[in-house]
Protein backbone atom coordinates (compact mmCIF):
# COMPACT_ATOMS: atom_id res chain seq x y z
CA UNK A 1 0.00 0.00 0.00
CA UNK A 2 1.79 2.95 -1.01
CA UNK A 3 2.30 6.05 2.07
CA UNK A 4 -0.57 8.09 1.08
CA UNK A 5 -3.46 5.11 1.15
CA UNK A 6 -1.74 3.91 4.33
CA UNK A 7 -2.26 7.29 6.25
CA UNK A 8 -6.19 7.68 4.71
CA UNK A 9 -6.60 3.99 6.35
CA UNK A 10 -9.60 3.81 8.62
CA UNK A 11 -7.04 2.54 10.95
CA UNK A 12 -4.46 4.87 10.91
CA UNK A 13 -7.17 7.66 10.80
CA UNK A 14 -8.72 5.89 14.34
CA UNK A 15 -4.82 5.82 15.99
CA UNK A 16 -3.71 9.41 14.81
CA UNK A 17 -7.29 10.35 16.63
CA UNK A 18 -6.88 8.88 19.54
CA UNK A 19 -2.91 10.56 19.73
CA UNK A 20 -4.56 13.51 19.54
CA UNK A 21 -6.87 12.59 22.11
CA UNK A 22 -3.67 11.59 24.37
CA UNK A 23 -2.08 14.58 23.87
CA UNK A 24 -4.60 17.10 24.21
CA UNK A 25 -5.42 14.94 27.74
CA UNK A 26 -2.30 14.15 29.56
CA UNK A 27 0.60 15.66 27.20
CA UNK A 28 2.88 14.00 25.14
CA UNK A 29 6.17 12.49 27.03
CA UNK A 30 7.98 13.74 23.84
CA UNK A 31 7.38 17.31 25.42
CA UNK A 32 9.21 16.42 28.13
CA UNK A 33 12.64 16.71 27.16
CA UNK A 34 13.76 13.19 28.59
CA UNK A 35 14.88 10.88 25.82
CA UNK A 36 13.71 7.40 26.38
CA UNK A 37 15.73 5.96 23.70
CA UNK A 38 19.27 6.70 24.41
CA UNK A 39 21.70 6.03 26.13
CA UNK A 40 21.67 2.16 24.98
CA UNK A 41 21.21 -0.50 27.84
CA UNK A 42 20.37 1.68 30.10
CA UNK A 43 17.92 0.19 31.99
CA UNK A 44 16.72 2.92 34.20
CA UNK A 45 15.19 2.37 37.85
CA UNK A 46 13.60 -0.81 37.13
CA UNK A 47 14.67 -2.72 33.19
CA UNK A 48 12.94 -4.82 31.09
CA UNK A 49 12.43 -7.62 33.78
CA UNK A 50 10.68 -5.98 35.93
CA UNK A 51 6.95 -5.91 36.84
CA UNK A 52 6.89 -1.83 36.71
CA UNK A 53 8.26 -1.98 33.26
CA UNK A 54 4.68 -4.58 32.56
CA UNK A 55 2.28 -2.71 34.44
CA UNK A 56 2.81 0.99 33.57
CA UNK A 57 3.49 0.23 29.88
CA UNK A 58 -0.75 0.04 29.07
CA UNK A 59 -1.63 3.34 28.99
CA UNK A 60 -5.78 2.58 29.70
CA UNK A 61 -5.08 0.65 32.60
CA UNK A 62 -3.05 3.96 34.26
CA UNK A 63 -4.93 6.78 33.05
CA UNK A 64 -8.05 4.61 34.66
CA UNK A 65 -5.73 4.02 38.08
CA UNK A 66 -4.63 8.17 37.68
CA UNK A 67 -7.75 9.12 37.88
CA UNK A 68 -8.73 6.75 40.73
CA UNK A 69 -5.34 7.59 42.86
CA UNK A 70 -6.89 11.57 42.52
CA UNK A 71 -10.44 10.83 44.22
CA UNK A 72 -8.65 8.55 47.09
CA UNK A 73 -6.13 11.29 47.49
CA UNK A 74 -8.95 13.42 48.23
CA UNK A 75 -9.76 11.56 51.34
CA UNK A 76 -7.13 12.69 53.50
CA UNK A 77 -7.28 15.77 55.00
CA UNK A 78 -3.38 17.08 55.19
CA UNK A 79 -2.73 15.51 51.59
CA UNK A 80 -5.74 17.34 50.03
CA UNK A 81 -4.48 20.10 51.81
CA UNK A 82 -1.51 20.96 49.71
CA UNK A 83 -3.56 20.71 46.78
CA UNK A 84 -5.94 23.12 47.88
CA UNK A 85 -3.57 25.67 49.29
CA UNK A 86 -0.37 25.14 46.59
CA UNK A 87 -2.14 24.65 43.45
CA UNK A 88 -4.52 26.28 40.57
CA UNK A 89 -6.92 23.41 40.98
CA UNK A 90 -10.09 25.53 39.54
CA UNK A 91 -8.62 26.12 36.83
CA UNK A 92 -5.88 23.12 36.04
CA UNK A 93 -6.61 19.78 37.63
CA UNK A 94 -5.41 18.35 34.20
CA UNK A 95 -1.95 19.73 34.91
CA UNK A 96 -1.86 17.99 37.98
CA UNK A 97 -2.55 14.56 35.84
CA UNK A 98 -0.43 16.24 33.22
CA UNK A 99 2.37 16.56 35.84
CA UNK A 100 2.01 12.69 37.42
CA UNK A 101 1.86 11.05 34.04
CA UNK A 102 5.29 12.82 33.07
CA UNK A 103 6.72 11.74 36.97
CA UNK A 104 5.44 8.05 36.73
CA UNK A 105 6.49 7.66 33.39
CA UNK A 106 10.04 8.86 33.47
CA UNK A 107 10.33 7.35 37.30
CA UNK A 108 9.12 3.53 35.55
CA UNK A 109 10.88 3.95 32.18
CA UNK A 110 13.58 6.70 31.91
CA UNK A 111 17.11 6.54 31.99
CA UNK A 112 18.57 6.47 35.15
CA UNK A 113 20.25 9.92 34.92
CA UNK A 114 16.38 11.79 34.12
CA UNK A 115 14.66 9.30 36.68
CA UNK A 116 16.85 10.99 39.13
CA UNK A 117 16.79 14.08 38.12
CA UNK A 118 12.52 13.84 38.29
CA UNK A 119 13.61 12.71 41.54
CA UNK A 120 15.31 14.98 42.82
CA UNK A 121 13.24 18.53 41.63
CA UNK A 122 10.10 16.72 42.88
CA UNK A 123 12.05 16.50 46.06
CA UNK A 124 13.19 20.16 46.35
CA UNK A 125 9.54 20.79 45.08
CA UNK A 126 8.10 19.61 48.21
CA UNK A 127 10.65 21.15 50.67
CA UNK A 128 8.70 24.29 50.00
CA UNK A 129 4.54 23.37 50.20
CA UNK A 130 3.50 23.43 53.71
CA UNK A 131 0.92 25.00 55.94
CA UNK A 132 -1.96 24.12 57.82
CA UNK A 133 -4.99 22.48 57.24
CA UNK A 134 -8.85 23.77 57.33
CA UNK A 135 -8.75 22.42 61.14
CA UNK A 136 -5.41 23.97 61.64
CA UNK A 137 -3.21 20.78 61.52
CA UNK A 138 0.13 21.63 60.14
CA UNK A 139 0.95 19.71 57.19
CA UNK A 140 4.38 20.07 55.01
CA UNK A 141 4.52 17.97 51.52
CA UNK A 142 7.78 16.25 52.81
CA UNK A 143 6.19 14.57 55.40
CA UNK A 144 7.10 10.84 54.88
CA UNK A 145 3.70 9.59 56.26
CA UNK A 146 1.92 11.77 53.10
CA UNK A 147 4.69 10.72 50.86
CA UNK A 148 3.88 6.85 51.89
CA UNK A 149 -0.43 7.77 51.39
CA UNK A 150 0.09 9.20 48.26
CA UNK A 151 2.52 6.44 47.08
CA UNK A 152 0.07 3.90 47.95
CA UNK A 153 -2.97 5.15 46.15
CA UNK A 154 -1.06 5.76 42.79
CA UNK A 155 0.30 1.93 43.30
CA UNK A 156 -2.57 0.42 43.95
CA UNK A 157 -4.73 1.99 41.59
CA UNK A 158 -2.25 1.48 38.75
CA UNK A 159 -1.97 -2.06 39.78
CA UNK A 160 -6.21 -2.24 39.67
CA UNK A 161 -6.24 -0.49 37.00
CA UNK A 162 -3.92 -2.99 34.64
CA UNK A 163 -5.86 -6.41 36.57
CA UNK A 164 -9.05 -5.11 35.55
CA UNK A 165 -8.22 -3.28 31.76
CA UNK A 166 -5.46 -5.61 31.04
CA UNK A 167 -5.57 -8.95 32.22
CA UNK A 168 -5.20 -10.40 35.93
CA UNK A 169 -1.84 -10.40 37.67
CA UNK A 170 -0.67 -13.12 39.96
CA UNK A 171 -0.33 -12.80 43.46
CA UNK A 172 3.77 -13.24 42.89
CA UNK A 173 3.95 -10.35 40.94
CA UNK A 174 1.53 -8.27 42.82
CA UNK A 175 3.76 -8.49 45.66
CA UNK A 176 7.31 -7.88 43.44
CA UNK A 177 5.60 -5.03 42.06
CA UNK A 178 5.27 -3.46 45.67
CA UNK A 179 8.45 -4.43 46.24
CA UNK A 180 9.54 -2.78 43.44
CA UNK A 181 8.22 0.53 43.29
CA UNK A 182 8.81 1.42 47.07
CA UNK A 183 12.39 2.64 45.73
CA UNK A 184 10.06 5.72 44.26
CA UNK A 185 8.42 6.61 47.57
CA UNK A 186 11.87 6.03 49.70
CA UNK A 187 14.18 8.26 47.00
CA UNK A 188 11.15 10.64 47.68
CA UNK A 189 11.94 10.61 51.41
CA UNK A 190 8.52 8.12 52.49
CA UNK A 191 9.34 5.76 54.92
CA UNK A 192 8.27 2.21 56.16
CA UNK A 193 6.44 1.68 52.80
CA UNK A 194 4.74 -1.91 52.16
CA UNK A 195 6.38 -4.31 50.07
CA UNK A 196 3.43 -6.47 49.53
CA UNK A 197 -0.19 -7.37 49.04
CA UNK A 198 -0.71 -7.88 52.67
CA UNK A 199 1.41 -4.83 53.83
CA UNK A 200 -0.51 -2.80 51.87
CA UNK A 201 -4.07 -3.90 53.36
CA UNK A 202 -2.62 -3.69 56.83
CA UNK A 203 -1.78 -0.08 55.64
CA UNK A 204 -5.33 1.27 54.40
CA UNK A 205 -6.68 -0.02 57.58
CA UNK A 206 -4.52 1.47 59.53
CA UNK A 207 -4.97 4.75 57.89
CA UNK A 208 -7.84 4.59 57.27
CA UNK A 209 -9.37 6.46 60.29
CA UNK A 210 -7.38 9.59 59.57
CA UNK A 211 -9.62 9.78 56.38
CA UNK A 212 -12.87 11.57 55.66
CA UNK A 213 -15.24 13.57 53.34
CA UNK A 214 -15.32 16.84 53.35
CA UNK A 215 -16.15 20.14 51.58
CA UNK A 216 -12.50 20.85 50.43
CA UNK A 217 -13.27 17.32 48.93
CA UNK A 218 -16.20 17.38 47.25
CA UNK A 219 -14.94 20.93 45.41
CA UNK A 220 -12.31 19.09 43.96
CA UNK A 221 -14.29 16.30 43.20
CA UNK A 222 -16.69 18.93 41.49
CA UNK A 223 -13.94 20.33 40.13
CA UNK A 224 -12.64 17.07 37.95
CA UNK A 225 -15.82 16.11 37.52
CA UNK A 226 -16.55 19.85 35.20
CA UNK A 227 -13.29 19.64 33.73
CA UNK A 228 -13.00 20.26 30.64
CA UNK A 229 -10.98 18.31 28.32
CA UNK A 230 -9.07 19.99 25.60
CA UNK A 231 -10.33 17.80 22.84
CA UNK A 232 -13.37 17.23 20.41
CA UNK A 233 -16.40 15.69 22.32
CA UNK A 234 -14.51 16.22 25.37
CA UNK A 235 -17.63 16.24 27.78
CA UNK A 236 -18.42 13.34 26.39
CA UNK A 237 -15.44 11.43 26.72
CA UNK A 238 -14.69 12.85 30.12
CA UNK A 239 -17.76 10.72 32.10
CA UNK A 240 -16.07 7.61 30.26
CA UNK A 241 -12.67 8.26 32.30
CA UNK A 242 -13.91 9.61 35.05
CA UNK A 243 -16.42 6.12 35.46
CA UNK A 244 -13.61 3.64 34.40
CA UNK A 245 -11.61 5.41 37.48
CA UNK A 246 -13.98 5.54 40.11
CA UNK A 247 -14.92 1.61 39.40
CA UNK A 248 -11.61 0.53 40.51
CA UNK A 249 -12.04 2.22 43.71
CA UNK A 250 -12.50 -0.04 46.74
CA UNK A 251 -15.59 -0.37 48.52
CA UNK A 252 -14.32 1.75 52.01
CA UNK A 253 -13.30 4.28 49.56
CA UNK A 254 -16.80 4.43 48.08
CA UNK A 255 -18.28 4.41 51.77
CA UNK A 256 -16.47 7.44 52.24
CA UNK A 257 -17.36 9.36 49.63
CA UNK A 258 -20.74 8.56 49.35
CA UNK A 259 -21.40 6.56 46.03
CA UNK A 260 -24.85 5.46 45.61
CA UNK A 261 -25.64 2.02 43.38
CA UNK A 262 -27.00 4.38 40.34
CA UNK A 263 -23.27 5.76 40.32
CA UNK A 264 -21.63 2.44 40.80
CA UNK A 265 -23.88 1.06 37.83
CA UNK A 266 -22.62 3.93 36.13
CA UNK A 267 -18.90 3.39 36.76
CA UNK A 268 -19.51 -0.18 35.59
CA UNK A 269 -20.83 0.82 32.21
CA UNK A 270 -18.23 3.46 32.05
CA UNK A 271 -15.46 0.80 32.48
CA UNK A 272 -17.09 -1.38 29.82
CA UNK A 273 -16.83 1.19 27.79
CA UNK A 274 -12.97 1.59 27.90
CA UNK A 275 -12.26 -2.06 28.29
CA UNK A 276 -14.14 -1.77 24.68
CA UNK A 277 -11.91 0.99 23.65
CA UNK A 278 -8.86 -0.04 24.92
CA UNK A 279 -7.30 -2.36 22.30
CA UNK A 280 -7.80 0.65 19.75
CA UNK A 281 -5.93 2.97 22.30
CA UNK A 282 -3.19 0.40 23.24
CA UNK A 283 -2.39 0.43 19.00
CA UNK A 284 -2.91 3.93 18.78
CA UNK A 285 0.02 4.61 21.47
CA UNK A 286 2.55 1.16 20.60
CA UNK A 287 5.64 3.40 19.57
CA UNK A 288 5.32 4.98 23.35
CA UNK A 289 7.89 5.77 26.08
CA UNK A 290 7.18 1.49 27.24
CA UNK A 291 8.18 0.55 23.45
CA UNK A 292 11.08 2.80 23.12
CA UNK A 293 12.67 1.81 26.32
CA UNK A 294 12.32 -1.08 25.36
CA UNK A 295 13.58 -0.66 22.40
CA UNK A 296 16.96 1.05 23.96
CA UNK A 297 17.67 -1.94 25.20
CA UNK A 298 17.99 -3.83 22.22
CA UNK A 299 14.60 -5.99 22.94
CA UNK A 300 11.05 -6.40 21.43
CA UNK A 301 8.30 -4.32 22.68
CA UNK A 302 6.34 -7.72 23.05
CA UNK A 303 8.26 -8.90 25.82
CA UNK A 304 5.64 -6.76 28.46
CA UNK A 305 2.82 -8.89 27.12
CA UNK A 306 3.98 -11.56 29.15
CA UNK A 307 5.26 -12.02 32.83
Amino acid sequence: MPPSAARLHPTALLHAGIRRLVVGVVSDSRTTGIDYAAPVGDPGLFGPDSATWRIHADFPAMMAGGLCALMLQTLHPRALAGVWDHSDFRHDLLGRLRRTTIFVGGTSFAPTAAADALIARVRGIHTHIGGVTADGTPYRADDPDLLTWVHCTEMWSFLQGYRRYVKPVPAAIQDRYWDETACIAEALGARGVPRSRAAVELYFRRVRPELRYDARSATVLGVLDRAELPVPMGSAIRPVFLGAGAALLPDWACALLGRSRVQRVGDAVAARSLALAAPAVRGALAEGVAARSCRRMGLSPAILRHW
